[in-house]
């Protein structure tokens, strides 16, 4: 076996952009850090998105690439959203969380432990603490999200935004399907001042969509509303895991992101409560104290319990009944949407917001809830 004897203060395995974050807040307070990533050199292409309130105030305006001030919802009917919505800058945010003082190994990680990482060709790299970040598992039995999409210009997409800024979803059977068929939503977004990006949804699914039905669904949507896309425009393909591993620091190793929980369930997103929480984790490190307390207090891991059953829930529902369960979601006040959506430390809220959706949907879907499964 062959040593690296370089030591760093935090050994990081994995370079996306939640192992990137983490490495950025801890070099800001001062604390040395190896990240270990096959490809470190590799070019981010995801679209990245959040709400605005979801954001830390650390990350600089140039990696935000579009503002929506009010995106729309369509599930029986449009609903305006008074929530802030942000598409990220991939490539700035790529740029700006490559801190150049951060140590960058381009190796593939074997085995973790606390203190240290033993990777393929037998290096041994030592750390104070080991984080890993390495993302989702894509295996048969996830849960997982996927999507197709196009790219094109703002001129062609008027007839699918209708006036709006952005669909957040866009439930509409215009896709070529019936009220048997598994669902998939409509996502519009502008990208900039000059490009959009439509693609169909399949939120969660086990096993999920795939991406040839996805494709055929999203250039059935665009031909019925009068968008005929070019045939070289660019094209983004999605499949992730939108479960992570339930033991969430197995031997002691911490895991962050992804792989650590971080990411909703219901909705796959992950990269700003990861940016949101590097904070948190690096302070703990910095300070000597429990990174993975400071991540997870009971009050989180009580949201995390409830957001996998709103996960079985969802996987439970009829495909006729999911447009009438986010409807109903969509008339809560805001506050309420983004205690679900958001907030990972306010189980009781989190609560809240559930036991009133229930309440709240028509007794078929009631019906249905009541039938999923508590534990995943």
């Amino acid at each position: 076996m062959s040593t690296d004897n370089s030591s760093a203060d935090v050994v990081i395995v994995g370079g996306g952009p939640a192992g990137r974050a983490l490495a950025t807040r801890c070099i800001a307070r001062q604390l040395t850090v190896v990240i270990v990533d096959q490809h470190p050199r590799r070019v981010w292409t995801p679209t990245y998105s959040a709400w605005a309130d979801e954001l830390p105030s650390w990350l600089p305006d140039e990696a935000i690439a579009s503002r929506i001030q009010r995106p729309s919802v369509w599930a029986e009917e449009q609903k305006m959203l008074d929530r802030a919505y942000y598409v990220l800058n991939t490539s700035s945010l790529q740029l700006f969380l490559t801190d150049t003082s951060a140590q960058f190994r381009a190796l593939t990680a074997r085995t973790l432990s606390p203190n240290s990482v033993v990777c393929t060709d037998g290096t041994q790299l030592t750390g104070s603490v080991v984080v890993d970040a390495r993302g989702t598992d894509l295996t048969v039995t996830t849960a997982q999200q996927t999507a197709f999409g196009v790219i094109v210009d703002r001129a062609l997409t008027a007839p699918i935004l209708g006036g709006g800024e952005a669909w957040f979803m866009d439930w509409r059977r215009d896709n070529g399907t019936s009220d048997a068929d598994t669902p998939s939503f409509l996502y519009a977004v502008p990208l900039d001042d000059e490009r959009v990006l439509l693609e169909e949804t399949c939120l969660v699914g086990r096993p999920a969509l795939g991406l040839r039905e996805l494709e055929a669904r999203l250039r059935t949507r665009l031909h019925n509303r009068g968008c005929e896309v070019p045939d070289d425009a660019p094209v983004e393909r999605v499949r992730f895991a939108v479960e992570g591993p339930k033991d969430s620091s197995p031997g002691g190793v911490l895991r962050f992101g992804g792989r650590g929980g971080l990411m909703h369930p219901g909705t796959g997103y992950s990269v700003a409560t990861s940016l949101a929480e590097a904070d948190a984790v690096a302070e703990a490190i910095a300070d000597g104290g429990d990174p993975e307390a400071a991540l997870w207090p009971r009050s989180a891991k009580g949201v995390a319990a409830l957001r996998r059953v709103g996960l079985n829930a969802l996987l439970t529902l009829d495909p006729a009944e999911v447009a009438t369960f986010f409807d109903r979601f969509f008339d809560l006040p805001v506050e309420a949407q983004r205690s679900y959506l958001s907030d990972r430390r306010d189980a009781a809220a989190t609560a809240k917001v559930m036991a009133t959706l229930f309440r709240t949907s028509p007794w078929h879907v009631r019906k249905t809830l009541m039938r999923a499964p508590f534990l995943r």
